[in-house]
């Protein structure tokens, strides 16, 4: 029988964040006899145990943070000793460190995958990814990008990428009223109560701080109203404090990193996402899915509508109409599943992205063993 090809995947490390969690739903649906997936990391993820019961392998390296140097030689140690033949990095700006040590070992098949739009970090950090993000050009031989904003911003010289268009398993998210009452009673929650949710990493981008003082304001012409915030993060205990300084820590809720993403949206009314900037988030996807109408800030990519009518942009400098719009929006009832929602979220569905991928990796295997037929991109 032969040995599936070994792809490894370069991450920070694979919690439940957007990316991570498009890179695990690949996973479970490509063919695993075709293709398996190992990962580089810095540190232990929450899909961890999951990755190595489908038969992934987890390489652990010291974090960037413990000093540039050491990072790249820790790089070049690794590759010395894994010779793989297909790198595929998603950490934006820094994958071109990845690249050009895997160029440097001979890595044949060296992709990088954008994810985003801006980098995260302070001013020395943003340069000094500016810096490493101009090795991509020539160390990568295939780039990806989730949506056209994307690719603009890490490939600004290419428009040749392929877009891989952010996925999810859509039967998990399909709206389901038994588990929308067990989670609203297991939080002490009737069907009077307005639930507003967002789901994701508490760190600036995601600009949790922003809907909750939005929220405050609709909390005060409205006691039945709740907020959900699902996700961890270094913001967290601040975002707690803004919490309680604004009197309204008993109507929001902090659930942490839960694994039943698809029941807490069944929860909810509406789904809150005041991104700074934004790939292709993978949460709007999910939360369209479950039929929630979707109050996001107006520089998400229109890319992710599925065309049922639930998204709705707004510029985040409106604060008003933030306020207003929240208070306006009930829940959809029994809308939330409907045949607009059930065709539109077709195109985003993981089985169909993961074909591609397996496709494009299938390809670059042969032209490894065959030779270069044609472009690259026409054979995914």
């Amino acid at each position: 029988m032969t040995k599936p090809v070994r792809v490894l995947h370069a991450v920070v490390n694979m919690n439940r964040g957007g990316a991570e969690t498009l890179i695990m739903n690949l996973y479970k649906n490509i063919n695993r006899k075709e293709i398996q997936f190992d990962f580089l990391t810095s540190f232990e993820g929450a899909y961890d145990e999951e990755i190595r019961k489908l038969g992934g392998r987890i390489y652990r390296i010291p974090s960037i943070r413990e000093g540039h140097t050491k990072y790249l030689n820790t790089l070049d140690s690794f590759f010395t000793a894994h010779p793989y033949k297909i790198v595929h990095a998603h950490m934006d700006k820094l994958s071109g460190n990845i690249l050009e040590r895997a160029k440097m070992a001979g890595v044949p098949v060296r992709i990088a995958h954008s994810h985003n739009t801006m980098s995260e970090g302070n001013t020395v950090m943003k340069l000094y990814k500016w810096n490493i993000g101009k090795k991509i050009k020539d160390s990568s031989t295939h780039q990806i990008a989730c949506s056209k904003e994307a690719g603009q911003w890490l490939f600004p010289d290419n428009t040749s990428y392929l877009l891989l268009t952010n996925s999810i398993n859509t039967g998990d998210f399909l709206f389901d009223r038994m588990q929308r009452r067990r989670i609203r009673t297991a939080l002490g929650l009737t069907e009077k109560h307005t639930l507003f949710g967002t789901v994701g990493r508490l760190q600036p981008q995601k600009n949790q701080k922003y809907l909750i003082k939005r929220f405050a304001a609709v909390y005060q012409q409205n006691k039945k109203a709740r907020l959900i915030i699902i996700g961890d993060g270094p913001l967290k205990e601040e975002l707690q404090l803004l919490a309680e300084n604004l009197r309204i820590d008993k109507a929001v809720i902090f659930t942490g990193i839960r694994k039943e993403i698809p029941a807490f949206l069944h929860a909810m009314d509406v789904f809150c996402f005041p991104s700074l900037h934004e790939g292709m988030p993978v949460s709007v996807i999910e939360a369209q899915a479950a039929g929630l109408y979707c109050i996001l800030s107006d520089v998400i990519t229109r890319d992710v509508d599925i065309g049922a009518g639930l998204c709705n942009y707004l510029a985040l400098k409106e604060t008003s109409s933030w306020e207003n719009e929240m208070l306006r929006a009930r829940s959809r009832g029994d809308a939330r599943r409907s045949p607009k929602i059930d065709a539109g979220i077709k195109s985003f569905d993981a089985a169909e992205s993961a074909r591609v991928l397996e496709n494009f990796y299938v390809g670059r295997e042969r032209e490894l063993r065959y030779g270069k037929i044609n472009d690259i991109y026409s054979h995914v």
